[in-house]
C-alpha cells in the first residue's frame, strides 16, 4: 500500500454514552460540564432518547437505549486543561472536582466519572 493510498480518508470518532436517566445526564454534562444539546430524537414520543452534546470541538452521543448499557472509557486529547478545571470549579463551587494531575507519561490528566459509569480522561501532552 503506498503513502498516498493511506492518505485517502480520514476517522472522526463520535463515542456513544449509555445513561439511564435523561435529567441526570442534562444536569451532569449540560449544567455540571457545560456541554450544549445539538439535537436529541426519539422513534416513538415515551421511547428511549438518542442525543448529541458538544463543547469546544468535543462531541458525544447519549443515549437511554438498552444496547449502550455498558460502561465507555473516553480519552480526550485536551488544550488548556487547566483552563478547563477552572471553568468547572467556577461553575460547580459546591461540587469535589478533582485536581488536574500530572502523570509519569509527560501529561496532565484529569478524570470525571459520569452518574452512570462513564469515565471522561482530558489529557494533555505536556510536550506540546
Amino acid at each position: 500500500m503506498t503513502n498516498s493510498t493511506m492518505n485517502t480518508f480520514e476517522f472522526k470518532a463520535l463515542p456513544t454514552f449509555g445513561i439511564r436517566d435523561y435529567k441526570t445526564a442534562i444536569d451532569f454534562y449540560v449544567d455540571f460540564l457545560g456541554f450544549q444539546i445539538d439535537w436529541e430524537h426519539r422513534f416513538e414520543p415515551n421511547g428511549p432518547v438518542y442525543l448529541q452534546i458538544s463543547k469546544n470541538g468535543l462531541i458525544l452521543h447519549l443515549s437511554e437505549s438498552k444496547r449502550f448499557e455498558k460502561n465507555v472509557i473516553v480519552f480526550v486529547e485536551t488544550k488548556n486543561i487547566n483552563g478547563f478545571h477552572k471553568e468547572l470549579l467556577e461553575r460547580n463551587p459546591n461540587v469535589k472536582i478533582q485536581d488536574v494531575l500530572q502523570t509519569k507519561w509527560e501529561t496532565f490528566q484529569l478524570e470525571i466519572e459520569d452518574p452512570f459509569g462513564n469515565l471522561l480522561r482530558f489529557n494533555e501532552n505536556l510536550l506540546d
